[in-house]
């Protein structure tokens, strides 16, 4: 899986250029174009870069990363994604919506992360949890609704395989 990460905001009403994609991230000021191929991926991008200027918009080529995800680590090794006479630069990773994506596609240290997080988050509540004066369905309420998010934010973008072993 290729992707290729942008910030800018996008917003493309009247625009003839169209952006064919299997899978299109766009929150705010971030466009995530996720494809199967490294040059679906740039011809997708010089598209977008197209409709933005369209728009009256511009991609920041300085912000514009791309991360190759792909079983083979050798995969697009060689490869160099250039948009508009600029040349993006490949990471191993970045950040998305507070997920880090990486080239590896493990979500092992996201979810020690998350653990982590969320261990704090009850140690600043423990009180709460020890006091006698709190039914056990308030504590369960304070639990769903303070710690269980923490642990679980971003969940929908881990990609669980078998033997996963996060300890």
């Amino acid at each position: 899986m290729f992707s290729c990460t942008t910030a800018q905001h996008i917003y493309c009403t009247n625009t003839v250029q169209t952006v064919h994609c299997t899978q299109l991230l766009a929150y705010a000021d971030h466009i995530n174009i996720l494809e199967s191929s490294t040059h679906t991926v740039k011809k997708n991008s010089e598209a977008l870069v197209v409709a933005t200027n369209e728009s009256g918009l511009e991609v920041n080529a300085n912000k514009t990363k791309y991360v190759i995800m792909s079983r083979d680590q050798n995969a697009g090794r060689s490869y160099s994604m250039k948009i508009d006479n600029s040349s993006s630069e490949r990471v191993e990773g970045f950040k998305y919506l507070g997920t880090k994506l990486s080239n590896k596609n493990s979500i092992k240290e996201e979810i020690k992360s998350n653990l982590k997080l969320g261990n704090a988050c009850y140690y600043s509540v423990q009180n709460l949890f020890s006091s006698s004066l709190l039914s056990k369905m308030l504590k369960i309420k304070i639990y769903r609704t303070i710690i269980l998010p923490v642990v679980l934010y971003g969940c929908e973008t881990w990609s669980l395989t078998r033997g996963m072993n996060v300890g």
